[in-house]
């Protein structure tokens, strides 16, 4: 094995980290760095590659000083980021995607939904492609975006030199490598790995035929598989900016999600029995299969997106932390808990966690403190299974209570929330043939003991926390490892690295009758919810 350090750097919705790993998964030093969020009206939420980029090199620096660690040992680098989309001009140039003019604003990240009735349309049409992404494509993927650009914003269309996706674009900032990652275009972009092709009639189909007609050139024609090592590693230029030495190996990368999957899943040497599940801003759920399985409103099958040889189906909640966030902002008590929280140096849903067990003599009794209080937390649409963006949220129960317990009540019927939309989304699957026997949870959100329990009670499977403190971190980092040689590839590397540190099984018969009521009651809500939009 190859002596040396490596460096995972994940780029999420709101902030950028940096973890440096050594070979056998250990941690030592992490750094964070937070980045801008531009919102509009008309679900515009826009970003910066370039503040992005800046901020990817100054953590890395500050990773590598932290550690102690010389740049000579470090051997190799891997990215992960949101699947939002990047727009350059001529030579790299940003170029605005929105009303707002401002070139630096160059990103349209993966929450905006700007591109509802493009997905509609594109939908409308049934092209053969949508049997890989679930049947519907979602305004969260990348060609209604590009699409919307066309219709909306025709010259930053025209003008653009490349569309990639945001993990793409940093690997070839790192490079000068245009390659593109099975990982990002397969899951976001249409690209049919196990076919190795683009489908020309889709472009045309949906009206982007100059993608097509230009053979891709600016969406991707060299596709490879996470973890493969691109161009000549680090540039001068790029190693410089990050303090490392040119020549550094660098993979190519993956969505941020997936990078938690890769970090994952491989533990017990089993990753078609691990559902990973990454907990965060939203949340993702993928399960690894040998053959196809094609899941009516989850996205998939993938070929080779994530574990190399295997297929994915990716599901998940548009809404997950976020829609805890949202939960608590609109009660009464939400302003002295935010005050309480921000006194112990804690995020609110981390202290909400605190406080609710507090209240249990152990987690899973913490669905008896939700009462009567019901949530469905679709405040950003159903992901999976029925592939809805127009689904909202639904809260049934709530009265005129306006203190601190009514807020722990309505924070764990939300949990319970998640935790049931969870449970919705591996029976969908079961149904279909992907079945899976634990769930293995990463990401901030789901970082609580009490949160853990709490969605091994709701889903009905047992809840595995790895032990890498930060499992996204550790797949990237992963990535870097394989691209430098040091493990032959990323199953290899990911049954040597991933390990577990705890077991959630779920609750016994009496709290597991509970949570099938409540279970029963999220249904009909859901289905309340759809009707009334149909009246």
């Amino acid at each position: 094995m190859t002596k040396g350090y490596v460096i995972g750097v994940d780029v999420g919705t709101g902030s950028a980290r940096a973890g440096l790993f050594d070979l056998e998964g250990r941690m030592l030093s992490v750094v964070k760095r937070d980045i801008t969020l531009y919102r509009e009206a008309g679900s515009i939420v826009e970003q910066s590659s370039t503040e992005i980029w800046n901020a990817v090199c100054a953590i890395i620096r500050e990773a590598v000083q932290a550690a102690g660690v010389s740049p000579d040992q470090v051997i190799g680098l891997g990215f992960d980021a949101t699947c939002s989309l990047v727009v350059l001009g001529e030579g790299g140039k940003p170029l605005a995607v929105g009303p707002s003019e401002e070139a630096k604003r160059d990103i349209i990240v993966w929450m905006d939904h700007r591109a509802v009735a493009q997905a509609e349309r594109i939908n409308a049409m049934g092209h053969d492609v949508l049997r890989y992404v679930g049947g519907r494509i979602s305004p969260e993927m990348e060609t209604p975006k590009i699409l919307w650009l066309k219709e909306n914003r025709p010259a930053t269309f025209a003008g653009a030199w490349q569309f990639f996706d945001l993990a793409d674009f940093l690997t070839w900032k790192s490079t000068g490598d245009l390659s593109r990652s099975t990982c990002t275009v397969t899951c976001k972009w249409t690209y049919l790995a196990h076919e190795a092709r683009w489908d020309q009639s889709y472009f045309e189909q949906i009206g982007l035929s100059e993608l097509a007609q230009e053979g891709f050139a600016r969406i991707g024609t060299d596709i490879v598989e996470p973890g493969s090592r691109l161009g000549q590693g680090l540039t001068a230029e790029a190693a410089e900016a990050m303090g490392l030495k040119p020549g550094t190996a660098v993979a190519a990368g993956m969505i941020d999600a997936h990078a938690g999957g890769i970090g994952t899943v491989g533990i017990g040497g089993k990753p078609a029995e691990n559902l990973a599940y990454v907990f965060g801003t939203s949340s993702c759920t993928m399960t690894s299969t040998a053959e196809p399985v094609f899941v009516p409103g989850v996205w998939g099958p993938y070929y080779s997106a994530m574990v190399p040889g295997m297929w994915l189906n990716e599901g998940g909640q548009s809404a997950a932390g976020a829609a805890i966030d949202q939960l608590l902002s609109f009660h009464p008590a939400a302003a002295e808990a935010t005050a309480r929280a921000l006194a112990e140096g804690k995020s609110l849903p981390a202290f909400m966690a605190e406080q609710a067990a507090l209240k249990v003599s152990n987690s899973s009794e913490a669905v008896e403190l939700a009462e009567e209080l019901h949530v469905v937390p679709e405040f950003l649409g159903n992901r999976a299974p029925f592939a809805d963006p127009h689904a909202r949220a639904v809260i049934a129960g709530l009265g005129m209570e306006r203190d601190f317990d009514n807020l722990i009540a309505l924070y764990v019927a939300g949990l319970c929330g998640i935790g049931y939309g969870l449970r919705q989304i591996i029976e969908t699957q079961a149904k279909a043939g992907a079945s899976v026997e634990r769930v293995v949870i990463s990401g901030g959100a789901g970082a609580s003991a009490l949160v853990r329990q709490i969605l091994a009670d709701a889903c009905g499977k047992p809840v595995v926390a790895p032990a890498a403190e930060e499992p996204i971190l550790l797949g990237s980092a992963i990535l870097g490892s394989v691209a430098a040689g040091a493990f032959p590839d990323v199953r290899d590397a990911m049954g040597a690295i991933s390990k577990t540190a705890a077991v959630y099984p779920p609750v016994g018969q009496d709290m597991k009758a509970l949570h099938e009521r409540r279970y029963r009651v999220f249904l009909n809500l859901q289905d309340v919810s759809r009707a009334m939009r149909n009246f």
